[in-house]
């Protein structure tokens, strides 16, 4: 069996696991606006898109080729 560790030893695997655990931690997204003005915008012309869709599917409405 192998002696076990010296107190510097033991420190110094303390330490770098800390450093390993600090350096891929993820990544905290910032506060703020959960959608950038362009996410927003494409989420809601293909909202848009999939009324006219319904549009043709029904009665009337506006035509919408893809």
């Amino acid at each position: 069996m192998a002696p076990s560790a010296s107190a510097e030893e033991a420190a110094a695997i303390a330490a770098a696991i800390e450093r390993f655990q600090a350096e891929t931690a993820p990544v905290v997204a910032p506060e703020g606006e959960a959608t950038t003005p362009w996410q927003r915008a494409a989420l809601l012309e293909g909202v848009n898109a999939k009324a006219m869709v319904k549009d043709l599917e029904g009665k009337g409405g506006d035509r919408w080729l893809s």
